[in-house]
């Protein structure tokens, strides 16, 4: 059985590094855009196996969907990452990355922000559910 709180916890561990890297040597309050390429390079110095902007499947009722899922960033094949850049997040932001979670069945997800200036925001959320046994 695995522990909830051990599940991708190195790797977690691992792009949360990564951001706050990115956000040492950017700072905060630039576009998304710049810190999506920042991460990217950044997981590659690292040896970070990662993908950006690859289509995920999505399901209802155990049916496979014609339409896809692009997160910004899907961390050791199983970490699915948004990337904001606003002053805070919010309710919407996490409601947006717990439903991507669900309909692709994906145990861990994560919330960069580095909209702030001063500090990287960030938050850690798992779906029980989807770990596997």
């Amino acid at each position: 059985m695995i522990n909830n709180t051990e599940y991708m916890g190195d790797e977690g561990y691992a792009l949360i590094g990564t951001a706050f890297e990115v956000h040492r040597e950017l700072g905060g309050g630039l576009s998304e855009e710049i810190y999506q390429e920042s991460m990217e390079l950044e997981l590659g110095f690292r040896n970070i196996n990662f993908s950006s902007k690859d289509e995920l499947r999505v399901y209802y009722k155990d049916h496979l969907l014609k339409k896809k899922y692009v997160p910004d960033l899907l961390v050791s094949a199983e970490i699915v990452t948004e990337l904001k850049a606003v002053k805070a997040l919010n309710p919407d932001h996490e409601r947006q990355l717990l439903n991507y979670m669900r309909i692709t069945r994906k145990a861990v997800g994560y919330l960069v922000n580095f909209g702030p200036i001063e500090k990287l925001e960030w938050k850690r959320y798992m779906l029980k559910e989807f770990i596997p046994s």
